[in-house]
């Protein structure tokens, strides 16, 4: 029931309870945690492959060895060039992407390349961009690839998911907001708008992993933890996702892929699609990922947002907190 015929009214409600965990328990977990879910992306194009190697003609099990050894550059390679590298037609690639379970190329090309962005080096990443630039303007190309990202976010968040958060939000006692790194941005921004908008908002400053868990050791079922976490993913920010989650918090997880380290423990999860430019990722579909949530939990405490609003505009005039721009045209 997602899409766009989806109203949100129809789901806010409460979540499904929980499992408790040992301390034990979340302990081993926590341990195991990073190796498992970075590895699982490349297991399962992995696996497919040796799955139907004994199956596979000559001209497919050169397509499959030269993924495996090359992965990297094929993941940016058009279904032609690969062809051409390996010595086969551009048909046979097309056959070989189906054989092992997309539904043709381009979702192979696209699942390699969720598969290494957590992987290339930064090096690596600006080789990656100037093969996939050329000749291409710059400003033109990085301009289409945001454009992309966005419809594709689009078409894959859930919008049930979506509401579900905004409810969750809404009702917590305190809101607790996770982000390192890159992704620090993202939480940044979504803090200094929620602090206007609720009375207990935390952004936890990651530091060190003792640190974060020292400032989350009151979390409980009354609040919510929203985590962020792009490529390449942060362990610290998966660790307490994971404390959250056993600690019985609404665990809200906005990322780019299912298969990321904070998705598992989430209840809710909101994907934003992000993409390799240069040395960092375009985070413009999270950031209005983020935007929309900070607009929908606007309309759900309009009252409560036009009075806190009225009192700070009187605030700002009052100490002259924003300079004043006379209208030039009159």
């Amino acid at each position: 029931m997602t899409g766009r015929n989806f109203r949100p009214h129809l789901f806010w409600g409460k979540s499904e309870p929980k499992t408790q965990f040992s301390a034990r328990g979340c302990a081993a977990l926590l341990d195991s945690r990073g190796e498992t879910a970075a590895n699982k992306m490349d297991n399962l194009l992995e696996a497919r492959i040796q799955n139907k190697m004994d199956e596979f003609s000559k001209g497919q099990k050169r397509i499959a060895n030269y993924i495996e050894e090359n992965y990297d550059k094929v993941a940016f390679m058009t279904a032609s060039r690969l062809g051409a590298t390996v010595g086969v037609s551009e048909s046979t690639v097309v056959r070989f992407a189906t054989e092992i379970g997309y539904a043709g190329y381009p979702q192979l090309q696209q699942a390699m390349q969720e598969m290494i962005r957590n992987k290339l080096t930064s090096v690596q990443r600006m080789n990656v961009t100037s093969n996939r630039i050329g000749n291409s303007d710059v400003l033109d190309f990085v301009f289409s690839q945001d454009i992309d990202v966005i419809r594709r976010t689009m078409e894959e968040t859930s919008h049930e998911n979506f509401y579900r958060a905004v409810d969750a939000i809404v009702s917590s006692r305190k809101i607790y907001i996770l982000a390192a790194r890159s992704a620090l941005a993202l939480g940044t921004f979504l803090s200094n708008y929620f602090n206007m908008l609720f009375e207990n908002v935390l952004l936890v400053q990651s530091t060190s992993e003792g640190e974060i868990f020292e400032q989350m050791i009151h979390v409980n079922e009354q609040d919510a933890v929203i985590g962020i976490s792009f490529p390449r993913y942060s362990r610290k920010i998966a660790h307490a996702m994971d404390f959250a989650h056993n600690r019985r918090a609404k665990v809200i997880a906005i990322t780019d892929t299912s298969m990321s380290p904070i998705a598992e423990k989430a209840d809710y999860l909101l994907l934003a699609r992000s993409d390799i430019a240069s040395i960092v990722d375009s985070l413009c579909a999270p950031l209005s990922l983020i935007n929309a949530l900070i607009v929908m939990v606007t309309i759900k405490k309009s009252g409560e947002v036009k009075q806190t609003f009225q009192n700070l505009e009187s605030i700002w005039d009052e100490y002259g907190v924003y300079e004043k721009v006379d209208d030039a045209s009159k």
